[in-house]
Order: structure tokens, then C-alpha cells, then sequence
């Protein structure tokens, strides 16, 4: 019977891909007599996994992030209790095949409230005759109602055109978007990043910040718009209002190494 060069070029390409899929999976081979398979349950979502008993619980927490989007550092992952050591084996902790484990914590987007819906004006382009150009942040609606409020009383003082270097002390006065006062604190030692409320304090890993927008504020240019990118989509990008413009290239520096 005749071979069609198609077909095994297709069935070559499935199987590399379902290769490739499994290696993403599994960043190694697991010995079949070592494996064991799983749930972790994150609120209504329930995942098996399978993994290699002689693997690590930080291997482990590692999974459960990738898919249950919960930061590590945020993370508690329960079985008998909460597993807090990261450098024992699946097997000294006791999780064998079946076994059902819960992670507790929440998502960047949930924990800072970003969860509004996305204004696409805020990084849309405006058509003109002569082009496209983007439009500014300032412009955005969002943005507008939370500058309009006015700079609040008691904000550092902004320099414009000059850089500073980071102060010692946190940086106050500013506000989020939903325009609540926000610090943000820069913790070298432990390279985080702490953004803190009236409420609660959050302390994000610097290599977790993706990227930074900033932008002057109109008729303040003494001052910027500031987004962190927390995550992946425009859900996870966190505003900060009223930044001193001196401190805009040190805060890039610091927290995105440029």
C-alpha cells in the first residue's frame, strides 16, 4: 500500500506537538515508578496533576501557579496542613496518588482590585489625516475622573524635568484608581516592591513587575500617571496617580533594571 508523504508529515508534526506539550508540562521525565497523580483545587477549578514523588513542594508550588495564576509568595498550598517547606520531596510530605490538595490566595487582579472593566482608550490610537498616533493616558476617561479629583493635599512635592534618586523613605500621597492612598515602598534587600493602603500592604516581587507606563499629568507635568504591569493582561496593570516626576526614571531603574 502506498504511503501519502502528507499524512506522515502530519502524524510527525501531531506527535512532535503532543511531545512538545507534554515537555512544557513537565519540565522533566518522570520514571513511571516515581510518578503519582493528583488534584489541586483552587475554588471551583480542580486540576490533576502528575508529578515524580521524589519531586520538591517547590517544584510542586511552581505547577500550582502556572495554573491557578496565585503567586508563590502569596500562596498557601494545603494538604494535613500548610506544606511551608519548599525542599521536601512529595513523598516526606506524604502526597501519594489520589491525594487532594487546595491552594489558598489569590491572583495579582484580585489582590490589588484591578478588576475593572478594560478602557481601551487608556493605550488606544487615534486616527488622524496625517497618520495614526497613540492616545494619551491623560486622555483616557478613567484616568480624567481620578485626576479631576485634584492632587491630593498631602502628596511629595513634584519636580519637573530633574531625577532624583529613590528617598530613603516610601514614597506617600498618591492615590489608586479608585482614588484610595497608596505608598509604595521599595524593599531592595528582599527586591520587592510594596504597595500599601489604608488596609492592607501588598509586596510584590520586583521580577513579577513586567513593565512600567508613566506619563505627565496635563497642567501638572510635575507629576505622573504610573502603571505597573502585574500580570499578563490589562486586567493586571495597577495605577498609581500623582507620582513626582524626579523619582519616574529612578522607580524604572529599580524595579525593571534599566
Amino acid at each position: 500500500m502506498a504511503v501519502n508523504p502528507e499524512s506522515v508529515a502530519a502524524a510527525t508534526a501531531s506527535a512532535a506537538a503532543a511531545v512538545s506539550m507534554e515537555g512544557e508540562r513537565h519540565e522533566q521525565a518522570i520514571d513511571q515508578a516515581d510518578a503519582i497523580t493528583f488534584k489541586v483545587v483552587f475554588k471551583k477549578q480542580t486540576n490533576n496533576i502528575t508529578m515524580g514523588k521524589s519531586q520538591l513542594v517547590g517544584e510542586l508550588k511552581d505547577r500550582a501557579h502556572d495554573l491557578t495564576g496565585v503567586p508563590v509568595s502569596m500562596m498557601k498550598l494545603m494538604f494535613k496542613g500548610m506544606l511551608k517547606d519548599n525542599s521536601k520531596t512529595l513523598a516526606e510530605v506524604g502526597i501519594g496518588n489520589g491525594a487532594k490538595l487546595m491552594v489558598v490566595g489569590s491572583t495579582i487582579e484580585q489582590v490589588l482590585g484591578v478588576t475593572a472593566p478594560v478602557d481601551t482608550s487608556a493605550n488606544a490610537s487615534a486616527t488622524s489625516a496625517t497618520g495614526t498616533k497613540k492616545t494619551k493616558l491623560c486622555e483616557s476617561e478613567k484616568h480624567k475622573k481620578i485626576i479631576a479629583k485634584g492632587k491630593p493635599d498631602d502628596v511629595l512635592v513634584g519636580i519637573r524635568g530633574q531625577n532624583d534618586p529613590l528617598p530613603a523613605q516610601p514614597l506617600t500621597g498618591m492615590v489608586n484608581s479608585i482614588n484610595g492612598k497608596v505608598r509604595l515602598t521599595f524593599k531592595l534587600e528582599q527586591d520587592e516592591l510594596w504597595i500599601g493602603t489604608k488596609v492592607r500592604t501588598d509586596k510584590i516581587p520586583m521580577g513579577q513587575i513586567q513593565s512600567i507606563l508613566a506619563e505627565p499629568i496635563d497642567g501638572h507635568e510635575e507629576y505622573h500617571l504610573m502603571g505597573l504591569q502585574l500580570g499578563t493582561t490589562e486586567h493586571s496593570r495597577y495605577w498609581v496617580y500623582w507620582v513626582p516626576s524626579q523619582y519616574v526614571r529612578a522607580i524604572k531603574s529599580t524595579v525593571l533594571g534599566q
